[in-house]
This record gives C-alpha cells, sequence and structure tokens, in this order.
C-alpha cells in the first residue's frame, strides 16, 4: 500500500481551504483519509498554514511521501528540511500537430 500526505480540497466554490491528510495514494483526492495532519487557508494574507509538526514527523519517519506541493509547505513550518537536489519538473510530453 503505497501512503501519501497530500492536500484534500475543502470549503465552498470559490473559497477553497486545503486539510494535508495522510491517505492511501489510490483512493480519491476528497475521498476517505487515514490521518488529518493539517490545513492550509491560501485566500488569507499571508497564507495560513497549521500543521501538527509532531504528528508530520512521525508520519515522515514510517515512511510516509509527501506530495511536492505538501513538502514545500513541511519545510514552511520546520517539519522537514528542504532537500538539497530540487525534484525534476513536470514535463509535457503531448505531441505537437505540424
Amino acid at each position: 500500500m503505497a501512503v501519501k500526505m497530500r492536500l484534500t480540497r475543502m470549503g465552498d466554490k470559490k473559497s477553497p481551504f486545503y486539510r494535508v491528510v495522510v491517505v492511501d495514494s489510490r483512493k480519491a483526492r476528497s475521498g476517505e483519509y487515514i490521518d488529518k495532519v493539517g490545513y492550509v487557508d491560501p485566500l488569507k494574507t499571508p497564507a495560513e498554514i497549521n500543521i501538527d509538526v509532531e504528528k508530520a514527523k512521525s508520519w515522515l519517519a514510517k515512511g510516509v511521501q509527501p506530495t511536492e506541493t505538501v513538502k514545500s509547505y513541511l519545510v514552511k513550518v520546520g517539519a522537514m528540511e528542504q532537500s538539497a537536489k530540487p525534484s525534476a519538473p513536470k514535463t509535457n510530453n503531448k505531441k505537437k500537430k505540424d
């Protein structure tokens, strides 16, 4: 079972906030999750990031892989060290029509 730490969208139309959750990677974006680690409200200035650092560290120690966005939030709150090597950028593999 591949377990990830990722965001799940909550809130009304055009006023989202996100929960940081630990979830089986095969589940739907807003589906059932294993544990809630915190939340992020990007509409506030500056963005409100509230993550339980101890809970996040314990899940990371168990081998949970965070997504890129969650990894950046974990670095901001101090739950994770920023890696020296940046991850590979996402590429667009669509072929162009000539």
